[in-house]
């Protein structure tokens, strides 16, 4: 993987302790289905949905896939959706590449679909916004993770999926355009990376010693 993800993943590591209880509580529930399923010999697919999937969506959908492949999860699959679709945001996508991921796509296209590594030898994983309930993502046995409050509410009932769960990120738009742009879109990054890395070293971790 590029030095700059295994150092911010060796830096989430360290601060594993410091994630809220209660927070700590709620990845664990995510975990714990992880855990569940690939004890069951079950692939694993996630679609993780905010309302324009411009930015918390994306974040969290990358950093659990490049998790995955750090940890050695196989048959894990992640998505992202939103309530409706718009573009994968340019600061969300500046945090990821200052993060580490190599991110390459025509950014002058109103829905850009953008390419994205995390190791030098790898295929482009395709990032673009949709609609969580889209024909490219899953229809059926995937979990639903709403990343923030008005798309949890939103979605009442989310067709296909098999265990949901809520786990909320601030916003960084609300600090578009303001001398606070680039810090609070990679402090929102790194929370959400910290967070995916969590569960998914959780998921090793639980699995390897069942």
């Amino acid at each position: 993987m590029f030095p700059d993800i295994i150092e911010n993943i060796q830096s989430f590591e360290k601060s594993f302790d410091a994630i809220p209880p209660n927070r700590r509580n709620d990845l664990n529930l995510l975990s714990d289905y992880f855990i569940k399923r690939r004890a069951s010999s079950l692939g694993i697919k996630i679609i993780v949905i905010c309302t324009h999937n411009s930015r918390r969506s994306h974040m969290a959908q990358l950093w659990l896939a490049a998790a995955a492949e750090h940890y050695k999860i196989s048959d894990f699959q992640t998505y992202s959706g939103g309530t409706e679709a718009t573009a994968f945001n340019p600061n969300a996508v500046g945090a990821m590449r200052k993060a580490g991921f190599d991110i390459e796509g025509n950014e002058s296209l109103p829905n850009p679909v953008y390419g994205v590594r995390w190791k030098a030898i790898q295929s482009s994983y395709k990032a673009f916004s949709t609609k969580y309930d889209d024909p490219f993502n899953p229809q059926s046995d995937f979990v639903a993770m709403m990343v923030c409050q008005s798309a949890d509410e939103a979605c009442p009932i989310v067709r296909g999926m098999d265990f949901r769960i809520t786990i909320e990120y601030n916003d960084p738009k609300a600090f578009d355009n303001t001398d606070l742009q680039d810090a609070k879109y990679s402090e929102r990054c790194l929370e959400i990376g910290r967070e995916m890395c969590y569960v998914m070293q959780r998921v090793s971790v639980e699995s390897n010693c069942s």
